[in-house]
């Protein structure tokens, strides 16, 4: 607790202002004891998520109308605040002030550490007793227990992918990208179709290949279908110094430098245009991205198409996706429970999926009758079905088995050195290789 302290004693005055969200002095409560009525105690649960996506937010407040209809005692109070690192930032300190909220949504990626310093509610009990595990695909189980103990639920897996513009391949004459992951291009195939829809105007590039592998969230996919990571298998040391990482990182390196067919960053800062408008204005033919763009790209009115990612050996991607937690002093467990549990639950997942943000982590949603609840048309694109062995075989995503986040703002500083700059592939290696064992052997 003292390290925390000090790393964020100057977060506190940021939390101030959130800290009237969770009155934990009274549990967060309305509470009006029924008497001799036979009714429930009402009971006013705080919940507290990001606002990255006004569509999400929506889809949230919808879902907690049907639950309060569903459980009449219990009042939910939902608070949105900025997402990344201050959502994070002002989640600690409001832990360390004992103000946390009494369920709230946790990027996976903190998960770990967040447990370690027992700050969640331990509902190992309530998902054994009813049975909410048994219908999780094997990667969401990995990523919600912590020693065989569950802290919170996976919401649902979020996956990188391959998005394409179809009017800019077929102006091409160039075959779509696969969605079938047995039919994957290679990198080679990948790399020659990127060049083919790479336009110049003398020195001027007016229409790149693709965007977006130089994201180390995009990358490790890349690294994990040529067999590596960035860790070994027991989490205990770095596994980036490998021949299998080396050849991910010069394949990406040289799309933008050698081959001239993927934009540097700046061009989207400079452009004023998010990613998913350069897809659909023709800026880039094809953009890697995660699984919960398919929402935004939708809406967008443009033949949009999704596939596989290139593959080095195998065709791999990774799944992860934030938790649904309670506080470890909430003074309502059962009450919070039955809010993560219908967080959790297929009729809660189904509206996010059918509309393209989320993807299902129940193996009952896989099923060919699940498939028929949420594949929608005008969403998922001509093919999505076919990608549904890559999704329910995602590799767990290696940063959400952590409980430090430093690795993973070390490795990105190293990344940026090579990719942004000319530091050299070996001493990118040996530098992520050494920060990294630093940083775990402190855990």
């Amino acid at each position: 607790m003292k390290k925390w302290s000090v790393a964020i004693a100057s977060l506190m005055m940021l939390a101030l202002p959130l800290t009237a969200c969770s009155d934990n002095n009274a549990g967060g409560t309305n509470a009006e004891n029924s008497g001799n009525d036979g009714k429930k105690e009402q009971v006013t649960l705080k919940f507290m998520g990001w606002e990255v996506s006004p569509l999400e937010t929506q889809s949230v407040k919808q879902g907690l109308e049907q639950f309060m209809k569903e459980n009449p005692n219990i009042k939910v109070e939902y608070t949105t605040i900025p997402g990344g690192t201050q959502y994070v930032a002002k989640m600690q300190a409001m832990v360390l002030g004992d103000e946390a909220p009494d369920v709230f949504f946790l990027q996976s990626d903190y998960y770990r550490d967040f447990v370690k310093r027992n700050s969640l509610l331990d509902i190992t009990d309530y998902v054994t007793t009813e049975g909410v595990s048994e219908d999780l695909i094997d990667s969401a189980v990995q990523l919600s227990t912590v020693d065989n103990k569950y802290y919170g639920i996976e919401s649902c897996i979020v996956a990188p992918v391959l998005y394409y513009n179809k009017d800019i391949f077929d102006k091409a004459g160039v075959a779509y990208p696969p969605s079938d992951p047995s039919k994957a291009w290679t990198w080679d195939e990948f790399v020659k179709t990127a060049k083919k829809l790479t336009i110049k105007n003398g020195d001027k590039v007016e229409q790149y290949g693709v965007y977006g592998m130089e994201t180390y969230y995009n990358l490790i996919a890349e690294i994990m279908s040529n067999g590596g990571n960035w860790f070994t298998s027991d989490l205990k040391a770095s596994a980036a110094n490998t021949q299998e990482v080396k050849e991910v990182l010069q394949a990406v390196s040289d799309l933008r430098k050698k081959e001239g067919v993927s934009p540097e960053g700046k061009l989207l800062t400079n452009s004023g245009m998010s990613a998913a408008q350069m897809l659909q204005t023709g800026k880039v033919a094809m953009l890697v991205d995660g699984s919960w763009a398919l929402q935004e790209l939708s809406q967008m009115k443009f033949k949009v198409g999704v596939g596989v990612l290139p593959k080095f050996d195998e065709a791999v991607t990774h799944g992860q996706a934030h938790m649904h937690v309670a506080s470890a002093n909430t003074q309502h467990p059962e009450e919070a429970w039955k809010l993560i549990k219908y967080l959790s639950s297929e009729d809660y997942q189904l509206q996010n999926v059918k509309a393209g943000l989320w993807l299902p982590n129940h193996k009952s949603l896989y099923t060919e009758q699940g498939i028929q609840k949420w594949l929608t048309e005008g969403v998922h694109p001509d093919g999505f079905k076919e990608m549904i062995p890559y999704f329910t075989s995602s590799k767990p995503y290696p940063y959400a088995l952590l409980s430090s986040q430093k690795i993973q703002e070390d490795t990105t500083a190293e990344l940026d050195k090579f990719f942004l700059s000319d530091q050299s592939i070996d001493q990118t290696v040996q530098n992520i290789e050494s920060v990294v064992n630093k940083s775990l052997a402190r855990q």
